[in-house]
């Protein structure tokens, strides 16, 4: 028997203008995703750079954080069985023109950039991204 694991999501700025929030949770929770934490919120410049920080040394680093600080987002934690690579699977490769019918990034995403979902790629960095946006009286357990 597996043991629950814990992720974590963003549903991007480009999928929240879109009004695709909705349907991705949806899609997310269709999959066997339990939600234990949701937020909608708006983050600076500043702390998209913090979050990202893995990525400063990267030629991206600047577009990316700008646009993940040009608009509201929506923050999850997520629990299920395998949820880190369940839920990369459900999201689609990063590039849309690349993901497979039904992935959140084929139904949602414009481009590698704009590509309407985040979520976590290890149990470390799940961990991290989780600290990062929820305290953990704010989870459900």
């Amino acid at each position: 028997m597996q043991t629950l694991q814990r992720t974590f999501s963003i549903v991007k700025p480009d999928a929240v203008a879109k009004g695709a929030t909705g349907d991705i949770i949806s899609m997310i929770q269709e999959k066997g995703f339990r939600v234990i934490g949701m937020k909608m919120l708006e983050i600076t410049k500043h702390q998209a750079e913090g979050f990202y920080a893995v990525h400063a040394d990267k030629p991206f680093f600047d577009s990316l954080t700008n646009f993940m600080s040009s608009g509201p987002i929506v923050v999850l934690a997520l629990e299920k069985e395998n949820a880190i690579a369940d839920l990369r699977k459900l999201m689609g490769a990063t590039n849309p023109a690349n993901a497979e019918a039904g992935t959140v990034r084929k139904k949602w995403a414009e481009s590698i950039e704009r590509n309407a979902i985040h979520g976590s790629d290890a149990d470390n960095t799940a961990r991290f991204e989780l600290s990062y946006f929820f305290a953990g009286y704010e989870l459900n357990q």
